[in-house]
C-alpha cells in the first residue's frame, strides 16, 4: 500500500507551493505599489495641488482603500489565482465577463511591464554603451528567469529590491526632516480653507494621487501560494495600504516644506532634487534605486500577469496547457514565458503611450467590477466565519468611485484627441 500510495502521489499534477508569509506578501505588496510612480509624481503633484498635496495623497488613500477593502474581503471568500476573473465569476455568475476580465487584468499587467522595460533599459543605456535591442532582450531573459526560478525566489529578489525602495523614499525622508529649518509658519499652508479653489485643487490631485496606491489587485493572484490563505492575505493588503499611505505623507510633507511647489513641478526627478538640495551631494544614488523601483515593478507584473492566466487555464477558461505547473520549481513555466514573451515583444514595439494609458481605464473597470461583485455577493452568500468582512457599503461607495475615474479618464481622453 504505501508503494501504490507513492506512485499516485508522482503521477498527480504538480500544484503551486504555498510558501508566502506575511513579510514575504507585505513585501510584494510595497514592490508592486510603491513602483517608480512615486519618484515622478512628487513634481506632478505639487504642480496640481501646491501645499495641499499631502491632503490629496490622504483623500486618494481613503479612495484607494474602498477597493482594496473590496479585494481584501474577496482574497479570502475565494482564494483562486486567477483573482478578480473568479471574483466576477462568483458574483456576477458570467463565464464570459469573468474571461473578458481576466484577459483585461493580464493585458494592463503585459503592458505595464512593457514600459517599465522601456524605461528601464532608457536608464540602463545612458550608463552603458548597450544596443536598445540587445538590452531589452537581455533585461526580459532575466526577469523571465526570476519569475520562473521559484515564487519563494521570485518575491524574495522582489522583496529585497523592495527594501532597496523603500530605503531610498527612508532615505529621502530623513536627510529632509534633518534639513528643515524653521518651518512652523510654513504648516498652516497646509492646512485647507473652506472655499472652492481648495477644494477643487484638492480634488484634483486626489485624481493624480489615486494612481499610486493601485497594486493591491497584484497581490490577490498569489493566493494559492499563500500560507493560510484567509488570514494572511487580507491583512497584508491593508497593511500595504497603510505603509504606503504614511511613506506617501512624509515625502510629500517633506517637499512642500523645504522647497516651493513651483520648483518641485519643474523637476523631472524631484526626489533626487531633495536629496541633492537637502545634502549638497549628488543624487545618483536615489537614481539608481529609481531604476530598480522600474525594473521591479516589470518583475511583478509578469508574475502577476502568468498567475491570472494559469488560474483561467486551470478554471478552462483558457487552454489547459498555462495551468501546468512545473514539478521542481512549481511555477507555471509555459504561462510565465508566454507573459515574458509578450513584454519582450511590446517592449521591441516601444510605442506604448496610449495603450499605457488606456491601462487605467482598463482597471478601473475591473475594480469597478470587483465592487459590484462582492456587493451580490453580500448579498446572496451566506455569510462566512473566521474572515475579515466588511460592511456592505464599502463594495457600493468603491463602485461609485471607480467608476466616476472611469468617466473622468474617457472625458481626458476625449478632449485630448485631435
Amino acid at each position: 500500500m504505501p508503494q501504490a500510495s507513492k506512485k499516485v502521489s508522482e503521477s498527480s499534477p504538480a500544484t503551486l507551493k504555498r510558501s508566502l508569509s506575511m513579510p514575504n506578501l507585505v513585501l510584494y505588496g510595497l514592490g508592486t505599489t510603491i513602483g517608480a510612480g512615486i519618484y515622478a509624481l512628487v513634481g506632478e503633484l505639487a504642480k496640481v495641488s501646491g501645499y495641499l498635496a499631502p491632503v490629496s495623497f490622504l483623500f486618494a488613500a481613503g479612495m484607494a482603500a474602498l477597493t482594496a477593502m473590496s479585494f481584501a474581503e474577496l482574497s479570502a471568500r475565494h482564494p483562486q489565482a486567477a483573482g478578480a476573473a473568479v471574483y466576477v465569476k462568483e458574483g456576477l455568475k458570467s463565464t464570459r465577463l469573468s474571461f473578458v476580465v481576466g484577459i483585461l487584468v493580464i493585458f494592463a499587467g503585459l503592458i505595464s511591464a512593457a514600459a517599465l522595460v522601456n524605461g528601464f533599459t532608457g536608464y540602463l543605456n545612458q550608463l552603458f554603451a548597450l544596443n536598445r535591442e540587445l538590452s531589452i532582450v537581455m533585461v526580459v531573459l532575466v526577469l523571465c528567469a526570476i519569475a520562473m526560478w521559484g515564487i519563494t525566489e521570485s518575491v524574495f529578489m522582489a522583496a529585497l529590491i523592495t527594501v532597496v525602495e523603500v530605503g531610498g523614499l527612508l532615505l529621502v525622508i530623513f536627510v529632509s526632516y534633518a534639513g528643515l529649518e524653521d518651518v512652523s509658519q510654513k504648516f498652516v499652508l497646509l492646512t485647507p480653507s473652506l472655499d472652492t479653489v481648495s477644494f477643487v485643487s484638492i480634488g484634483s490631485g486626489a485624481l493624480l494621487a489615486f494612481y499610486a496606491f493601485i497594486g493591491f489587485e497584484d497581490m490577490v493572484v498569489v493566493a494559492e501560494e499563500v500560507k493560510d490563505v484567509k488570514s494572511t492575505l487580507p491583512y497584508a493588503i491593508l497593511i500595504t495600504l497603510a505603509i504606503t499611505t504614511v511613506l506617501y505623507m512624509a515625502i510629500m510633507i517633506a517637499a512642500v516644506l523645504g522647497l516651493p511647489p513651483e520648483k518641485l513641478a519643474q523637476s523631472q526627478a524631484p526626489l533626487v532634487l531633495m536629496y541633492e538640495h537637502y545634502t549638497g551631494r549628488s543624487g545618483h544614488v536615489i537614481s539608481i534605486i529609481g531604476m530598480l523601483a522600474i525594473i521591479n515593478g516589470a518583475l511583478i507584473q509578469i508574475i502577476m500577469a502568468s498567475r491570472v492566466m494559469y488560474g483561467l487555464g486551470y478554471r478552462g477558461q483558457l487552454p489547459a496547457i498555462f495551468s501546468r505547473v512545473n514539478s521542481f520549481t512549481r511555477t507555471p513555466l509555459i504561462a510565465t514565458a508566454c507573459a515574458a514573451f509578450t513584454v519582450l515583444v511590446l517592449a521591441l514595439v516601444g510605442r506604448l503611450g496610449s495603450l499605457a494609458e488606456a491601462t487605467s481605464i482598463i482597471m478601473l473597470l475591473v475594480f469597478s467590477l470587483v465592487n459590484i461583485s462582492l456587493w451580490r455577493i453580500k448579498l446572496k452568500e451566506p455569510v462566512p466565519e473566521g474572515i475579515l468582512l466588511f460592511p456592505v457599503w464599502i463594495p457600493i461607495l468603491g463602485f461609485f468611485v471607480s467608476f466616476g475615474f472611469v468617466l473622468y479618464e474617457l472625458v481626458k481622453l476625449f478632449y485630448q484627441t485631435p
